[in-house]
Order: structure tokens, then sequence, then C-alpha cells
């Protein structure tokens, strides 16, 4: 099984971020903590982009 490089963590990052906006949706969840789960996916998503546009066959 070929996986492209960089698939993983944006697939990662992505549910990583739809965790953290779920997060900050719901009332009574710390925000902080909400806002740093979902920086944190973003940042997996846009790193995994990058890896996907720089190792194009």
């Amino acid at each position: 099984m070929n996986i492209r490089e960089g698939l993983i963590p944006t697939v990662l990052g992505s549910a990583v971020t739809a965790t953290g906006y779920a997060l900050r949706k719901k009332r009574g969840s710390n925000k902080m903590i909400a806002d740093t789960v979902f920086e944190f996916g973003l940042a997996h998503v846009v790193l995994g982009a990058i890896d996907l546009v720089e190792h194009r066959r």
C-alpha cells in the first residue's frame, strides 16, 4: 500500500481541528483548551498540505 507523504498528518489534523471546533461550540468547556486543540489541528493540516505539495510525483 502506497500512502503519500503528508496524507496522515493532514487527515489527523482535520480530525483534531473538528474536535477543537466542537469543543469551541460546547458550552462549559475551557475556551483556552478548545482554542489550543483547534490551532494544533490547523497546524497539522497546513504542514501535511505542504508535504503533499512538495512530494508530488
